[in-house]
């Protein structure tokens, strides 16, 4: 999964953080992807960060979909 910013023909980093579901505490397999300039940085820790706390497994993100 990709996050932040990835300028074109920059290179990738690929890193692995526990990540786990805000509503079932389920954690998600896989890592995540990011530019290698934005990696770091003040932003991408403040954006990881939001994003930990706010990240929906596919399976609570479909029951929340279709229940509106």
């Amino acid at each position: 999964m990709r996050i932040g910013k990835i300028s074109e023909n920059e290179k990738k980093v690929r890193f692995n953080v526990e990540i786990y579901c805000t509503n079932c505490n389920k954690k998600v397999p896989g890592g995540l992807l990011t530019g290698e300039k934005y990696y770091g940085t003040e932003s991408f820790k403040k954006e990881l960060e939001l994003f930990k706390k706010t990240y929906l497994c596919g399976i609570c993100r479909d029951k929340k979909r279709t229940s509106k």
